[in-house]
């Protein structure tokens, strides 16, 4: 792997330097580094998503494991790099450079992306670009079930907000998503000086592991439904769910069932931060057995 003296090296002779309106923050710590691919467990023919490869520096640990390996780069210069060097190194023939966002827009992923992995399962693995990691983690979850995990470097507050509890500040629809759809592990931090140049905030090496089975199969009307009831979270879910039938929801399956994984504690006048995801799911799915969705604030 690349020395931080090498990257710079790297960067000088293709006349490069990071951009920081592009959140280009290296990650240099090789054991960092190995640490998530590790906890990937990709291997030899195993399909791997890079976002934001940089000078390939994670990029060459994977193809030295003999992953097949796309990267997605917006940035031109790191594009072009990435396309002369990589493929004439070792494992090089398994590498395709994408030159674009990785989103279309904030709602999609980029159908470039999509048609170089061709509907096969693959990992994303990466040191996210921290303006991209949200909407194309929630992406892959919601909408790309042959998305089998995502092992990445995000911001330390956008880790709080994956793995956080019913109550707590942090808890939110990305956290009900995230919990619902995956197995989510904090593997470790990130400080800023793992990174060049030093980003200004801490971030973290997070694992999301899709569950065999999701609390529900239909994810991406759960993202609409936490939209809902999350987009005014001092409401009261009578004010918000207007005009759910809270008596028939009495009928519906589950609903006599207590604990964190039942909806006998759901009372009207909760608010949705008070519920566990899986009560979520049941409330969501009672108000679509009345035939009823509210639809997300614009």
């Amino acid at each position: 792997m690349q020395t931080l003296a090498q990257i710079k090296e790297l960067l000088e002779a293709h006349g490069l330097a990071p951009k920081k309106s592009m959140g280009q923050n290296f990650l240099i710590d090789h054991n960092l580094i190995r640490k998530l691919v590790d906890a990937s467990r990709v291997g030899p023919g195993d399909l791997v998503l890079e976002v934001g490869p940089g000078t390939g520096t994670m990029t060459e640990e994977l193809l030295a494991r003999g992953c097949e390996v796309i990267a997605c780069e917006l940035d031109d210069g790191m594009a072009a790099l990435n396309a002369a060097r990589l493929p004439g190194l070792p494992g090089g023939e398994k590498f395709k450079i994408i030159h674009a966002d990785c989103l279309s827009g904030k709602h999609a992923v980029n159908p470039a992306i999509l048609d170089a992995i061709g509907g096969r399962a693959f990992s994303l693995v990466a040191n996210l670009p921290y303006g991209a990691a949200t909407p194309l983690m929630s992406l892959l979850l919601v909408e790309h079930p042959h998305c089998r995990l995502q092992a990445i470097t995000i911001q330390r507050e956008v880790a709080d907000r994956l793995l956080a509890k019913p109550g707590t500040k942090d808890y939110g629809g990305l956290a009900v998503i995230a919990q619902a759809a995956a197995r989510v592990e904090r593997l470790t931090s990130a400080p800023p000086e793992c990174f060049w140049p030093r980003p200004d905030v801490t971030s973290s090496m997070v694992l999301l592991e899709r569950l065999d089975t999701p609390l529900t199969p239909d994810l991406k009307l759960l993202s609409g439904f936490c939209r809902v009831i999350f987009a005014q979270r001092r409401k009261q879910l009578s004010s918000l769910l207007k005009p759910f039938d809270w008596e028939r929801a009495k009928a519906f399956p589950g609903a006599g069932e207590g604990g964190t994984g039942g909806a006998g504690q759901i009372a009207p006048s909760l608010r949705a931060e008070q519920l566990s995801p899986v009560q979520i799911v049941w409330l969501m799915q009672a108000a679509r057995d009345q035939g009823w969705i509210p639809s997300p604030p614009p």
